[in-house]
């Protein structure tokens, strides 16, 4: 049960991570989402690295303050970061992902699947019209991968 806490814990971190606080979703946040392009590639590079990321995370002893601390942070201080942990960098990298791709990637990736999956959008569940039709003609082949990278902590 612990593990499961700590991996959703992450998972909201990285979700959370362009939105900087999971209940106010900023306008820049908003835009960013909105307009970043979902392709099949980058989708596949989005889940590969937030898989690898949270197995990283959850790997390290201090991880539950490191998660903590990062939901405080700006988007920009998250990508910094990212960008200043050497597994972290590495793990980008080999994904072909700068931390601003990822950090607004992985959340417009994940809304346009919640609103694929029937959500409604509101104040923090944003995604463009393109991004949504590109997740529901996507659905099943992409959510049980975005599933399988959520639980990926839980599994170690």
């Amino acid at each position: 049960m612990k593990s499961i806490i700590c991996v959703l814990t992450l998972i909201v971190c990285f979700m959370g991570v362009a939105e900087g606080q999971r209940s106010n979703l900023s306008d820049e946040a908003r835009k960013a989402i909105q307009e970043y392009p979902l392709t099949m590639p980058r989708a596949n590079q989005l889940i590969s690295a937030l898989e690898e990321m949270t197995k990283y995370v959850v790997s390290l002893p201090d991880y539950a303050e490191r998660v903590k601390k990062s939901m405080q942070m700006t988007a920009a201080e998250q990508a910094a970061q990212l960008e200043k942990d050497p597994k972290s960098a590495a793990i980008l990298k080999k994904n072909q992902l700068t931390a601003k791709e990822y950090i607004v990637g992985v959340p417009a990736l994940r809304m346009a699947l919640l609103v694929a999956g029937g959500a409604p959008q509101s104040a923090n569940i944003v995604a463009s019209p393109a991004n949504v039709t590109f997740a529901k003609a996507n659905y099943s082949v992409l959510k049980p991968k975005m599933d399988a990278a959520d639980g990926a902590g839980s599994r170690r």
